[in-house]
């Protein structure tokens, strides 16, 4: 081992230390119930959650279930370190690929991500639409949905190369989405998206 890869291994180990300590330290925070805690780019970042957000959550979740079958491996609210300083993000909705298992420290890898979405939260918004979506980029996560109740919109990104989505598609709450040029393969009917 060179002394750099020696260094590069220390820093990932010490990033992945530093992330734990700053996870278990919000857990026993008894006050935090009822609040998302993610950790982007070493920025603690705590949103309520709200009945609009879990309503888009779960009609994301049936169309997966609706496509997939009731056994798919979809995660919600569940930390996935990305590569990076500190960055334990906790997606709203993430599918996995088939057969995906954790790693040994019983954590989800990036890399197993087929799909990802966010709803967006006014005080978490610039999140998603920015150091979220270029680390979801980086990982090569190929299809990325953000649901903006706010503007009554999605955003769907596409086509990741050199950490960046290639393409942006937006439709407005009330539409269905063509998803079937993707790896996902279905329409996404986001009729009944709640605004606001």
């Amino acid at each position: 081992m060179t002394v750099l890869e020696d260094r590069i291994e220390m820093a990932e180990t010490t990033n992945e230390q530093a992330l734990d300590e700053m996870f278990e330290a919000l857990e026993r925070e008894p006050f935090l119930e009822g609040y998302k805690i993610e950790i982007v780019e070493g920025a603690v970042h705590m949103t309520p959650q709200r009945d609009v957000h879990w309503a888009i959550i779960r009609k994301l979740l049936h169309a997966l279930e609706d496509k997939f079958g009731r056994d798919v491996q979809v995660l919600s609210d569940v930390r996935i370190d990305f590569p990076g300083k500190r960055n334990g993000l906790c997606p709203d909705v993430a599918k996995l690929r088939d057969g995906a298992e954790r790693d040994d420290r019983e954590r989800w890898l990036p890399e197993d991500i087929e799909f990802v979405a966010e709803v967006i939260s006014q005080s978490t918004a610039v999140n998603d639409y920015g150091p979220k979506k270029g680390l979801y980029a980086k990982a090569r996560i190929p299809v990325y949905v953000i649901a903006d109740p706010y503007q009554g919109q999605v955003h769907i990104y596409t086509q990741p190369k050199q950490g960046k989505y290639h393409v942006e598609t937006k439709a407005d709450f009330g539409t269905e989405i063509d998803l079937t040029h993707t790896l996902l393969g279905l329409t996404l009917d986001t009729t009944g998206f709640p605004r606001g």
